[in-house]
């Protein structure tokens, strides 16, 4: 790595998903006042966030389509056609 150009307290901070309670250590320079106690032994940062890939629905395959009202078909309709070539 080139010196000079990374910022100092660049070191591993816990990151928590708050809406399912997993924990994972990324190297980050977040600036956090909370610490935690890993399962290894030593103290880390704790940056808690709201959602991550291992609760987002787009990640985990919940996420669901909902065609309301007949709006795809609606759009396919007026604009379909526009798409095709001839």
């Amino acid at each position: 790595m080139k010196e000079g150009i990374h910022p100092k307290n660049y070191r591993p901070v816990v990151f928590q998903d708050l809406s399912n309670g997993d924990k994972f250590i990324v190297r980050s320079c977040i600036v956090t006042s909370e610490t935690i106690k890993m399962e290894d032994g030593h103290e880390y940062p704790l940056s808690k966030v709201e959602i991550t890939n291992a609760s987002h629905p787009f990640f985990t395959g919940q996420q669901m389509l909902l065609d309301t009202a007949g709006r795809v078909e609606r759009f396919n309709k007026r604009f379909g056609k526009m798409g095709k070539k001839s």
